[in-house]
């Protein structure tokens, strides 16, 4: 694969689609490395978006689709990045391709293995962050692209231990014969002119925390758990209920700033906690109408166009209650009901509330293996983990090393708006050095 007039894409969520997708419109050749199965990143996990609610899916599906159709663009999906090598204008990176031991060329996605696995329904689901089962075979989600089932070869017991009856359950099961316990790990070698990272973000799970009970308290969450809860194709159907018993969540409490601006875990702010929390108010009302939402906050950070009529709007058409405090400890009754003590902050009273789920709004952080990848790249990260750039202002998406650019949460904390701005930015740079060595 070869070509200065081609492009590496790190990442295939929503920031590296539309780099992809700017690149390719301009008759460059991109090719995306994607770590997971599908594309599609954090955005496809979400119900609604801010400040608009509009159906997040909605949105990034048809980029999806187009983008894994492009005639400029190959999806490497569940791949890595192991080496790099050369300049701009001349990068030469190899890419490693893990087995997903099902023939993407054969597999339509019919989902016959996934019902046949003896292993159905044992291991937690990523994509549904751990509130439903799958098996070892499993396709990522709905709409994932390419749709394409995976066996996990560390749950598989024909992979793992030789033994899955006569014939592995699932390739009987297969009828166009897709599912390949032969296929191994490919090196892939690209000849590009330019790479841009677009590796996203990660969700602080807050064990450490323990005045909050993450993982023992079973009606506290996180918010990306609650987004899909709410979501209409998610392990609840798109019903808040408490984890405890299955009963309906009426009273629902949000507690921004978890990990984020604390100087033992995440000194930076995530940028985007008070507004998801704030329209994660608005969709329980919407699901029913006397759901009561209370919003824990430090300060809110309402910078983004927009942003400040949000959180208006929350408050006068959906009637969600701010409250200025950081609950210092969360404890449960008989009932399994958490309990909430916090310090009003504008009255100095001490107080108690009991609610039937508590969302935790953690700290973002770059996504895992980072520091890994930034030294395969030979790039430097700032002080946070984050792909440090020249400058903020004059180069705020160029790297450390010429011909390597990096766009969205990768770069810092942003929302989807700013993260898909920057990919345009990024994508027109990388054009940009592109063309200025062709003509040298």
């Amino acid at each position: 694969m070869t070509g200065n007039k081609s492009v590496v894409v790190i990442g295939g969520g929503v920031a590296g689609i539309q780099a992809s997708l700017d690149l390719a419109e301009q008759d460059f050749k991109v090719y995306v490395v994607e770590r997971n199965p599908s594309i599609g990143g954090r955005m496809a996990q979400l119900d609604k978006t801010f400040p608009t609610n509009d159906c997040s899916m909605c949105i990034l599906a048809p980029k999806m689709l187009e983008c894994f159709g492009h005639e400029n663009i190959t999806v490497l999906s569940y791949s890595e990045v192991k080496e790099v090598s050369g300049e701009k204008g001349d990068f030469t990176v190899k890419v490693r391709r893990k087995p997903r031991y099902v023939d993407e060329e054969k597999c339509t996605g019919c989902g016959a293995c996934v019902d046949a696995c003896l292993l159905k329904d044992r291991f937690p689901d990523e994509f549904d962050m751990g509130l439903r089962k799958r098996g070892a075979a499993y396709l990522p989600f709905v709409q994932a692209v390419p749709k394409v089932a995976v066996i996990d070869p560390e749950q598989c017991i024909f992979i793992t231990k030789g033994k899955c009856g006569k014939t592995p359950a699932c390739k009987e099961a297969c009828e166009r014969d897709a599912v390949d316990f032969d296929q191994k790990e490919e090196e892939v070698e690209l000849h590009v002119g330019a790479i841009i990272v677009a590796t996203g973000l990660e969700v602080y799970e807050p064990f450490d925390i323990e005045e909050y009970g993450y993982g023992r308290i079973q009606n506290v969450i996180i918010g990306l758990q609650y987004e899909r809860m709410i979501n209409a194709g998610g392990p609840t159907g798109g019903h808040l209920i408490r984890l405890s018993d299955g009963k309906p969540a009426k009273k629902l409490a949000f507690i921004l700033c978890v990990g984020s601006r604390d100087l033992k875990r995440c000194p930076y702010c995530s940028s985007v906690c008070c507004m998801y929390a704030t329209k994660s108010g608005m969709l329980a009302r919407e699901h029913e109408e006397d759901m009561e939402s209370f919003v824990f906050y430090t300060d809110l950070r309402a910078f983004g166009r927009g942003f400040q009529e949000y959180i208006n709007r929350g408050l006068e058409e959906y009637g969600i209650n701010y409250i200025r405090a950081k609950p210092s400890k969360i404890t449960e009754n008989v009932n399994k009901s958490p309990v909430l003590w916090y310090e009003d902050t504008l009255t100095g009273e001490l107080k108690r509330m009991e609610v039937d789920l508590v969302v935790l709004a953690t700290a973002l952080t770059p996504n895992r293996g980072v520091e890994e990848l930034a030294k395969v790249l030979g790039v430097e990260l700032d002080e946070y983990g984050f792909f440090k750039v020249k400058d903020p202002v004059y180069a705020p998406v160029d790297t450390s090393r010429d011909g390597i650019f990096v766009c969205g949460f990768a770069q810092c904390p942003k929302d989807i708006s700013d993260s898909v701005a920057q990919a345009s930015g990024a994508a027109g740079r990388a054009g940009e050095v592109i063309t200025e060595v062709s003509l040298k």
